[in-house]
C-alpha cells in the first residue's frame, strides 16, 4: 500500500440547532429568509445567491459570501452553517483510488459515528461512491459491510456533504476549473448501507446533487443500487429518475437466499418482475445487475445460463466483480479463467458483461470492503 494516510479535521459545530445548508432544498432557504423579512423581491436572488456560492463557490463560511448584507449573513450563522463535516482519516491506495473516513455527529445511542466514501479515479471519468447508512442491516454473507450492525439513517445533508467534501480534497469546484472538467463526474450510493431502507433522506440529496443551478449533476450519471427492495424500486424511477443497479449475486432463490438475505422477504420472482416494470426501462434505460464472483458458490456455466434465462426479458447490463477478500472472510474469488468463461457466455447471449478491475484493495476500498467501527450502543433507562 501506498502510505499515504492523513488525520483531518474541520470546523464542528456543537449546537444540534444549526442546520446545514447544502441539506436543504432552495424552497426551505427561500422560507427561511422569509423569517429574516427579506423582501419578496429580493428572497429569489438571495436565495439563487447562497445556492450558487454553496454548490459553484465551493465555501465553508459565510464570511467568504461578498455579495450579500453582512447582517444577513450574521443572522443565517446563526441557524445554519456550511461547515462539512470533518475526515478523520485520509488514506491513497497505490492505484490512486481516496478512501476518507468521515465523523458525523453523535446521537444518544451510538459512539464514533463514522462511515467510509471511496472516490475511484479513470481516464475519462472520476466515480464518488458514497454511503447513506452507517452500518447496515442486510447481512449480505459476502460483504464486510454487513458485518456491521446498523447504527442509523443518515441525514440527506450527510449524504451530500461527502460530495462536497470529496471536491473539497480533489480541488474540484468551479472557481478552480474555469474550463469545467469535472472530476468527479459520476456518483454511485454504493457504500455502506441500503439507500432504500432510508428513501427520502437519499432522494432528498440526490435532488440537490441534480439541481441545475448548483452541482447540477446528470441523473445519467448517477446509480443508486439496491440488494431487492423490491416496493422501493418503482419509486426511484418515478421520483428520483436516477439509473438503477440490484445488487443480484445469484439466479437461484436457494443460493442467493444465503448471499442475500433479504431474498427471503423478497425472492427472486418478486425482483425481476419490479426490474421488468422499472419505469426508465421505457425510456431504453438499462439496469445494471451486480454480480461477485464467488468460487464454487456461483461460478459455474450453468449459473451463467440461469442467470441468461432470468434476465431475458430486462435491457440490462451484468458487471462481474471479482470477490475483494476482507478480514474473517469465508468466501474465496473465483479464477480468473473461469471467470472470463462465464462473461463469454452472457457475451454469446447478447449481454454486456464487463469484468470489474479491482480498485483500492490494498486500502480496503473495494467493492464490499467498507466498514466503520462504529458500534449501536444501548439506551441506558
Amino acid at each position: 500500500m501506498l502510505d499515504t494516510s492523513l488525520e483531518l479535521s474541520s470546523t464542528k459545530h456543537d449546537n444540534p440547532n444549526i442546520k446545514k445548508i447544502y441539506g436543504q432544498f432552495k424552497s426551505e432557504i427561500s422560507e427561511e429568509l422569509e423569517k429574516f423579512h427579506v423582501p419578496g423581491k429580493q428572497n429569489s436572488m438571495r436565495t439563487k445567491q447562497l445556492w450558487n456560492w454553496t454548490f459553484l463557490g465551493g465555501v465553508t463560511e459565510f464570511s467568504e459570501i461578498n455579495n450579500m448584507p453582512k447582517e444577513l449573513l450574521n443572522q443565517l450563522s446563526k441557524n445554519y452553517t456550511l461547515s462539512r463535516n470533518s475526515i478523520a482519516k485520509e488514506q491513497k491506495s497505490n492505484d490512486g483510488t481516496m478512501k476518507w473516513l468521515i465523523d458525523l455527529e453523535s446521537e444518544n445511542n451510538s459512539t464514533n459515528n463514522q462511515i467510509e466514501t471511496v472516490f475511484i479515479p479513470e481516464e475519462k471519468r472520476g466515480t464518488l461512491c458514497i454511503s447513506s447508512q452507517i452500518g447496515c442491516t442486510l447481512n449480505c454473507t459476502f460483504c464486510h459491510t454487513g458485518t456491521q450492525k446498523l447504527v442509523r439513517n443518515l441525514t440527506a445533508a450527510e449524504i451530500v456533504s461527502q460530495l462536497l467534501i470529496a471536491k473539497d480534497r480533489l480541488n474540484d469546484w468551479h472557481k478552480n476549473n474555469p474550463n469545467n472538467v469535472r472530476k468527479i463526474t459520476n456518483v454511485v450510493m454504493m457504500g455502506m448501507g441500503e439507500p432504500l431502507y432510508n428513501f427520502e433522506a437519499v432522494k432528498k440529496a440526490l435532488q440537490i446533487m441534480t439541481d441545475f443551478d448548483g452541482l447540477a449533476l446528470s441523473k445519467r450519471r448517477i446509480t443508486l443500487s439496491t440488494s431487492g427492495i423490491v416496493p422501493y424500486i418503482e419509486r426511484v424511477g418515478n421520483e428520483i429518475g436516477v439509473s438503477l443497479a440490484v445488487s443480484l449475486h445469484a439466479a437461484k432463490d436457494e443460493i442467493r437466499d444465503i448471499l442475500v438475505p433479504i431474498n427471503k422477504k423478497y425472492p427472486l420472482r418478486e425482483l425481476i418482475n419490479a426490474c421488468e416494470n422499472y419505469p426508465r426501462i421505457k425510456n431504453s434505460s438499462k439496469i445494471t445487475f451486480e454480480y461477485v464472483m464467488l468460487k464454487d458458490i456461483n461460478d459455474s456455466l450453468e449459473d451463467a445460463k440461469d442467470l441468461i434465462k432470468i434476465l431475458s426479458n430486462i435491457p440490462s447490463k451484468i458487471n462481474l466483480i471479482p470477490f475483494n477478500p476482507w478480514p474473517g472472510s469465508n468466501y474465496m474469488c473465483s479464477d480468473m479463467k473461469k471467470i472470463r468463461e462465464f462473461a463469454k457466455v452472457l457475451l454469446d447471449a447478447g449481454f454486456s458483461s464487463p469484468i470489474r478491475k479491482p480498485r483500492g484493495q490494498d486500502i480496503l476500498a473495494a467493492c464490499g470492503q467498507l466498514k466503520s467501527e462504529t458500534i449501536r450502543l444501548k439506551i441506558k433507562k
